[in-house]
């Protein structure tokens, strides 16, 4: 039987938990690369499944040292890209990335290019929600109800959350315009 898709209350642990996983990808990484936490484990207070992600940004992907990453503890899985938003066309290296698992603690780790819409998403998204905590709740109880709707099938889970997400997008997208926002540093 599929894993059980369980949403939790807010760790405080997850940042440490982003923390020990930076420290292992940091010198794997390739020169000018930046790290970031990502995803729902990075905003304070949202529930989210138990699972930290990070994103590692990389000029090119063809840098990244597949081999060096597995010997760390990272199973790479090949083929894997982002979605495109509905109504959106973009060139497939806009949505490329490299991914991997972690062995141990449950993670994620996507690599994604500078610049790139999907790299721009990850981050755009994640800031919007720790400054909107009213978008926040509302993609809280999303997950609650797609965990308890689908507890054991990830491609449904999935199958609705990127839209949901895509929604959230729209919203972010005014929001960087009106505040001006920028790409953060590294964390």
């Amino acid at each position: 039987m599929p894993a059980t898709i369980e949403i939790l209350p807010y760790s405080t642990g997850w940042p440490a938990d982003y923390d020990r996983l930076a420290a292992i990808i940091r010198p794997l990484a390739p020169p000018g690369s930046r790290l970031h936490h990502i995803g729902s484990t990075a905003v304070p207070s949202l529930a989210a499944k138990d699972v930290i992600d990070v994103q590692l940004t990389v000029d090119r992907l063809a840098d990244v040292d597949i081999a060096a990453f597995a010997d760390a503890g990272f199973v790479h899985r090949p083929g894997l890209g982002d979605h495109a938003p509905p109504g959106i066309a973009l060139p497939r290296a806009e949505l490329a990335k490299l991914f991997f698992k972690t062995i141990d603690r449950p993670a994620n780790l996507h690599v994604r290019e500078r610049g790139r819409f999907n790299q721009r998403y990850a981050l755009l998204c994640r800031d919007y929600l720790r400054a909107q905590p009213g978008a926040a709740r509302a993609y809280e109880a999303v997950k609650y109800g797609l965990a308890r709707h689908f507890p054991h099938d990830a491609d449904a889970y999935c199958e609705i959350k990127d839209p949901v997400f895509d929604i959230i997008m729209a919203g972010a997208n005014s929001w960087a315009e009106q505040t001006g926002w920028r790409e953060p540093p590294a964390d």
